[in-house]
């Protein structure tokens, strides 16, 4: 799966310079956790309040690098002499803590188990049907404290909610914690073995410079490659009048898109090809200029494959639909195809890495641990202790909430595997691929043999994994294997940058949490945009009550069907990997297989073609001296597009809401 030997030389390479340990210090911290205090309600109003959207799907905090590129390129910050290895310390804290205030983490958590006493005043059969099987620790079920909670102007309970509040946000730190130690595993075979693109952590290494020769300090500062800066500012132009000319009728339209070019045919095999839909997202085409052309090309070539096998399957029969609509597991069921090639994926990851896994686990149980592994996140003796007691604690949680251990454990690990395989996608590509979400998995072998309160846990814990993992707790992970990549090119010590790293997300939890039930108390639940907006967490948490009864009532069948499109996934993606490993020349990427079978792509075509084939262009006829020297301008590309999320979210702040910001609801 990994990328050839003439891609890897795409990228700039930087020096390996024995690790600093000054680079994590006491001020770099503590000025991250300051901005995480100040990040904090800032992202809840933005987001939850008055529910826009400031980061995206493939950016893991609020414009993080615009505000270091600024720390770094300020005269003050340059005579405190906060070098660059300093602020990259602060972005890799406040990229993994910020994003837990989100509209789809800590709001889709704490919300989940307490709607369904306030839906079910409408529905007496609730009461009888499961919420008598309801864990008491799961949530308040006073009746002021749930009103307060939906209609606002009330204050927080906190006698009541301080145990459901503990043992949440200890879940969600568990399962980070799992991942993390398994991502401090596999950190040295994906960044230095296979060397994977990790696109989206080139772009704090890329803005963020040491400082020029014959200045005084070691303060860093603003990058001043040109086409940087060219990438930068077309970007945020026309972002920038994209955004105005929705308030200024006046000024020239700059569809970015997603506009429709053909509209799609109701009737007839052609609808299976949908709408042609035109997006001009400069962000993306700057990532696909950034990953591995083999990887963007076989995105859009199994699109292509994808929409023929739609209206295969209408022309046999099936009823016409939307080809990013079709989630059932009739053939050719893209979304089990998908899930299944997920799955596999980590199979073959963990064959690719059984050498290096080896050797971990050798050191581990030798003297020699703490001194081979000097340079890892976390020695491997402590990688694999932390990862038994976290995923222990995961599986606790299960059973103190009514689960039997096998289910719970089973559950887990299809938590665990579905993000760090997600994690692996985003290091290769930068995207989120949205397949099934893993209660869908979970429930295709049938529901039968589950208890009642492995059904209300299941159901109730959808939040991990839906509605995209950009947009959940996923996306921490991701972010933190991101920064593993950052501390092994700028030479920054990873031992300190892991516990300033984990410090901050702890820190981050337990404010947001606090944040997140203070705002909502005060507002309502539906007070808020995001509670009241028609947006799937908030749809998810108003229907999974009658998703609970439903499945207690009449419960879900075996899906053979859905079993068989994920095991042909499989299938196909550890075929295409086969093929790699043994032709250097293959041109498909089972990652690329992936992403095509995952919603979205119907949007990110247009931007693939034009980003393969301006980088086939490029190394074609200019090879990688040409590539070099234009990889700035798709780093400045995806910059331009955070500072503008960035002074559209300084607008709304500055206004109260009454400006959305740029990529709003």
């Amino acid at each position: 799966m990994s990328t050839q030997t003439d891609e890897r030389a795409h990228t700039p390479k930087t020096s390996r310079e024995p690790a600093d340990v000054r680079a994590v210090t006491p001020r770099a911290v503590l000025l991250a956790l300051a901005l995480l205090a100040i990040l904090t309600p800032a992202t809840f109003y933005v987001e939850i309040v008055w529910h826009a959207q400031v980061g995206g799907g493939s950016f893991p905090a609020v414009a993080v690098i615009v505000f270091l590129a600024a720390l770094g390129g300020l005269p003050g910050f340059r005579r405190a002499g906060l070098s660059r290895r300093e602020l990259l310390t602060v972005y890799a804290v406040l990229a993994v803590g910020s994003p837990l205030v989100g509209r789809a983490i800590l709001f889709f958590v704490l919300p989940k188990a307490i709607i369904y006493y306030h839906m079910g005043r409408a529905q007496p059969t609730w009461e009888s049907g499961f919420l008598q099987y309801m864990p008491l620790w799961f949530c308040p079920s006073d009746p002021d404290a749930v009103e307060g909670f939906f209609l606002g102007q009330a204050r927080v309970p906190w006698s009541l909610w301080l145990t459901p509040l503990f043992a949440w946000l200890s879940f969600v730190a568990s399962l980070f914690l799992t991942t993390f130690f398994m991502a401090s595993l596999v950190q040295r075979q994906w960044v230095r073995n296979e060397r994977l693109s990790f696109p989206l952590a080139q772009v704090p290494l890329e803005t963020v410079r040491e400082p020029g020769r014959g200045q005084v300090g070691g303060a860093g500062r603003l990058s001043l490659a040109p086409m940087l800066w060219v990438g930068v500012g077309l970007s945020f132009a026309l972002n920038m009048m994209s955004r105005l000319s929705t308030f200024l009728p006046g000024l020239p339209t700059i569809p970015l898109g997603p506009v429709t070019l053909i509209a799609r045919q109701n009737v007839g095999p052609l609808a299976g090809l949908g709408e042609l839909d035109l997006a001009f997202w400069p962000w993306l085409i700057g990532i696909v200029y950034i990953i591995p052309k083999e990887l963007s090309f076989s995105c859009w070539f199994f699109w292509l494959v994808r929409l023929g096998l739609h209206v295969l399957a209408i022309a046999l029969g099936a009823t016409p639909m939307d080809p990013q609509e079709w989630y059932h597991a009739g053939f050719p069921a893209p979304y089990h195809q998908g899930t299944g090639a997920l799955f596999a994926l980590g199979i073959w990851v963990l064959w690719i890495a059984r050498r290096h896994l080896d050797r971990a686990v050798r050191i581990a149980f030798s003297r020699e641990s703490g001194r081979l592994d000097d340079d890892e996140p976390v020695t491997y003796r402590w990688a694999l202790i932390g990862l038994v007691l976290s995923f222990g604690a995961t599986v606790l949680f299960g059973w103190l909430a009514g689960c039997r251990i096998t289910f719970t454990i089973a559950m887990m690990l299809v938590f665990v595997v579905y993000f760090m395989m997600s994690a692996r996608l985003r290091v290769e590509t930068a995207l989120d691929p949205s397949v099934l979400d893993m209660y869908q998995v979970l429930v295709l072998p049938g529901t039968a043999a589950l208890r009642p309160r492995e059904i209300i846990a299941l159901v109730t814990m959808r939040w991990a994994t839906f509605p995209a993992p950009g947009e959940t707790l996923v996306v921490c992970t991701s972010t933190a294997l991101e920064n593993m990549k950052i501390a092994d090119a700028a030479a920054i010590r990873q031992r300190g940058l892991a516990r300033a790293v984990i410090a901050g997300f702890l820190v981050a939890l337990v404010l947001g949490g606090c944040v997140t039930l203070w705002g909502i108390y005060r507002y309502g639940y539906f007070g808020t945009g995001a509670g009241a907006a028609r947006y799937w967490p908030s749809l998810q948490s108003r229907h999974d009550g009658g998703l609970i009864m439903e499945l207690l009532t009449n419960p879900a069948p075996v899906d053979s069907h859905g079993l068989v499109g994920m095991a042909a996934g499989g299938i196909v993606a550890i075929v295409l990997g086969m093929l790699r490993l043994r032709m250097w020349w293959w041109p498909l990427h089972p990652v690329g297989y992936i992403i095509a079978n995952s919603w979205g792509m119907h949007w990110y075509l247009v931007p693939f073609l034009i980003g393969w084939s301006s980088k086939t262009l490029v190394l074609r006829y200019g090879g990688l001296r040409l590539y070099r020297q234009t990889f700035p301008l798709a780093i400045g590309l995806i910059v331009g597009d955070m500072l503008n999320r960035a002074v559209w979210s300084a607008i709304m702040v500055a206004t109260g809401g009454h400006i959305l910001a740029a990529g709003g609801a």
